[in-house]
């Protein structure tokens, strides 16, 4: 036993690698750094998000010309009602649907549940392009949110590709600034190509399609910049779901052949080991440090499942060595999952959601309405907007866009790191009621003033925006008790932001409209306020899971529950090393004791 136990010690010594793998856990990486970031997927998954922003920002610039197309009202004040209306069709249905869709991609995978939202968005798109009434553009963006169930799953898909705390800051910050991208591009768009046959008359003649539609154009160049989003998830999209993710991927196999028609120089065979940088890593490491009879390819995506011992060593099992077998972790329940820092979180997730998609609501409303000629009444009694074109609001917009892009990629990020995440965001929304105060003043300011006035507003706003939906979505995502259940807490997650997205814009609307029948144009921004101040008081109660950067990532407990479903078993490891070190004495019996003194802790019990 002593000489046994001293061969196998110096063969750990020999190879440190396959040692550590033996005891059931594999290093970072070969050279024991960690996980590089993982660009290729996050870029990939933005080209996939992009187009969800491009065509919800799309219809603001021209909903309020929409909206009085309808004629359901000749009130100019009711507008804001009825727009408010056609916004929260789309959150309220996919309110009803989000939990849905969530529990669905704990069981069949992020991907599938991401490419039906992609698709639920591109027909919602088409009917509302050719919607000629009030109801018919209600369902049209109801269809969009029923099918929809990508705000929680896109959240729960990064949190399952980023494995290290000190990627999480820049890695979440990607999603939010494909949205400031894609809120670039939708107002551009939408403000651009809008009532194409007034604005282009000489490409557009009346009497066509598009003067029938004076909405269609706009929409179907957001289908088709949808349809390229859903091929590029189809092709080229990777899944993250734990136990999904090695099943076989018809889409993902015709992308990488599609590519090998291009690749001129062999670069295909890098991009495919950085697709998987934990799998390629175990592979590699079994296949150059063990001997050849102790190479796997199990749970491989690119070969067929396999277990091979040394060529001398009988085929042990655990119940033959008399070990007790691994057991599989088990996910915490739906009831237990919800604890008290996540129920925290996705409380001011949803705030967050109620007051932001509000102001996104008034903004354009604010702009498009008539400046007022009848003088104010200080401090509360004024009315009147800033007489905005639909071309002039997706300018304003583009800027707003391009500002945020920065605002998430470097100003969070930084000051993330520098001061970490909760201190960020207590910051913003602290600071943020000040903001819906001051808006509808700048209707007030000398002319040449107010475009500055309400640009520094939108930056302000822009500003807040990044510094506080980042940071949440990285807290509830560590705040989870396990990986396993993250797709239903985003999944109750993304729910209830779309309940308070579908009320906030109706109840919003309702008190602005209600707000100029008396003469206080300021009433819906002053009520979003007092909101914004709920959820900065709701902040004071949340709490930041700390995280040891030196130790194992979030992702470590997982990995280990699913860690029978991608490499050999420890044990069999282990007994194939003894076999083959004493193939004059490889009983089972002999073996097995061994084993129990090598791993006491697997003794069955007498």
């Amino acid at each position: 036993m002593v000489a046994l136990r001293s061969s196998t010690e110096s063969s750990e010594k020999e190879s440190p690698k396959l040692s550590t793998m033996a005891l059931g856990r594999l290093p970072r990486s070969a050279t024991g750094t960690r996980t590089p970031f993982p660009y290729q997927q996050l870029f990939i998954l933005g080209l996939c998000r992009i187009c969800e922003p491009i065509a919800f920002m799309s219809i603001f610039p021209y909903i309020y010309f929409m909206i009085t197309s309808f004629h359901v009202t000749n009130d100019e004040d009711q507008v804001g009602l009825y727009a408010g209306l056609v916004t929260s069709a789309f959150a309220f249905a996919e309110f009803s649907t989000g939990v849905f869709w969530g529990r669905l991609s704990d069981k069949i995978g992020r991907k599938p549940v991401l490419m039906i939202g992609l698709i639920g968005t591109l027909l919602s798109m088409l009917v509302f392009g050719f919607a000629s009434s009030l109801p018919v553009a209600l369902i049209a963006r109801a269809l969009g949110g029923a099918l929809n169930g990508n705000i929680g799953v896109l959240q729960t898909t990064v949190a399952e590709i980023v494995t290290e705390k000190e990627h999480q800051p820049s890695a979440y910050a990607i999603m939010p600034f494909v949205w400031s991208l894609g809120s670039i591009l939708g107002p551009l768009i939408g403000g651009a190509l809008a009532d194409p046959c007034k604005n282009y008359p000489a490409v557009f003649s009346q009497g066509t399609l598009f003067d029938a539609y004076p909405f269609l154009l706009p929409n179907i160049v957001c289908a088709v910049i949808l349809v390229v989003g859903i091929l590029v998830g189809i092709l080229f999209l990777e899944e993250t779901h734990q136990e999904k993710r090695y099943r076989r991927d018809i889409g993902l196999e015709t992308g990488r052949k599609i590519l090998r028609l291009f690749d001129k120089e062999g670069g295909l065979e890098s991009f495919d080991k950085l697709q998987d940088a934990n799998f390629e890593e175990s592979r590699s490491l079994l296949e150059d440090e063990a001997p050849p009879g102790y190479r796997t390819t199990e749970g491989s995506p690119r070969y067929p499942s396999s277990r091979s011992l040394s060529p001398v060593a009988p085929p042990y099992t655990r119940s033959t060595l008399g070990v007790q077998p691994h057991k599989k972790a088990a996910p915490p329940s739906i009831q237990t999952a919800f604890t008290r820092p996540v129920i925290v979180h996705i409380i001011g997730y949803g705030i967050l959601a109620y007051h932001t998609m509000s102001f996104d609501q008034l903004m354009p409303i604010f702009l498009s309405s008539k400046v007022s000629t009848v003088p104010p009444k200080l401090p509360f009694q004024f009315t009147g907007g800033f007489g905005m074109s639909s071309r002039d609001e997706g300018v304003l917009m583009v800027g707003q866009g391009f500002y945020a892009m920065f605002a998430q990629a470097v100003l969070f990020p930084l000051l993330a790191k520098r001061f970490g995440c909760l201190k960020v965001f207590r910051m913003a929304v602290i600071l943020w009621p000040v903001l819906y105060f001051l808006v509808p003043y700048t209707v007030l300011l000398p002319p040449q003033y107010r475009v500055l006035g309400i640009c520094f507003c939108l930056l302000w706003r822009t500003t807040a925006q990044a510094l506080t939906y980042p940071p949440n979505n990285i807290m509830l995502a560590n705040s989870a008790p396990s990986m396993l259940v993250l797709g239903a807490i985003n999944g109750v997650a993304g729910s209830t932001a779309s309940l308070c997205r579908a009320f906030g814009p109706t109840i919003t609307g309702f008190v602005y409209s209600k707000g100029l029948s008396i003469g206080v144009s300021g009433l819906g921004w002053w009520v979003t306020g007092l909101v914004c101040i709920m959820g900065a008081m709701e902040s004071l109660l949340m709490e930041e899971k700390k995280h040891d950067s030196s130790g194992p990532s979030p992702m470590d407990d997982e990995e280990e529950a699913t860690r029978d479903h991608t490499m050999i078993d420890p044990l069999t490891i282990d007994a194939a090393i003894v076999a083959a070190t004493r193939p004059d004495d490889n009983s089972p019996e002999n073996v097995s004791k061994i084993l129990i003194a090598l791993h006491p802790e697997n003794r069955l019990p007498a």
